[in-house]
């Protein structure tokens, strides 16, 4: 019983883990575009956060629903999982972001910085317990784990 506990939390904090990495890929995404944004744009803060956000997300659900949550789930029902979180995370943080940026002058990548931990810790947990929750470990790349850990075993 502890031993299977134990199994239990390795896997989930590798699973914490992979998120982080996939999530800091998918930060990168963002502040690069974010960034090719601002300098070959004249445009506010809003459309370039908008645009770079939009980017990552991809990113990040694609990777995430393959590597992290080996989810087998039906991809447009997880996708309007996550379209659903984007649209109370999206218009919060925008225009929140757009005021602090452009009203009270803050610095555009400490405020996209914020909205990005927020969203790394928030759309985990919405990803995990909601999107994926019942379907984690389901897809191909599971069962082939699963399966070579069984003939592992077995010898």
């Amino acid at each position: 019983m502890t031993e299977d506990l134990n199994n239990k939390k390795k896997k989930e904090a590798l699973r914490v883990l992979k998120f982080v990495m996939f999530s800091a890929s998918a930060g990168i995404i963002e502040i690069g575009v974010f960034t090719l944004m601002e300098v070959a744009t004249d445009f506010p803060y809003w459309p370039c956060y908008l645009t770079a956000l939009i980017c990552s997300v991809l990113w990040n659900f694609t990777m995430n629903r393959h590597f992290t949550f080996q989810s087998a789930n039906n991809v447009p029902v997880a996708m309007m999982k996550v379209a659903a979180y984007y649209c109370v995370f999206t218009p919060v943080t925008t225009i929140g972001g757009n005021y602090l940026a452009e009203t009270l002058g803050w610095n555009d990548y400490l405020v996209t910085g914020m909205n990005m931990a927020c969203n790394i810790v928030t759309e985990f947990l919405y990803q995990r317990f909601f999107v994926f929750g019942k379907t984690i470990d389901t897809n191909r790349r599971a069962h082939k784990i699963e399966e070579k850990k069984k003939a592992q075993e077995g010898e």
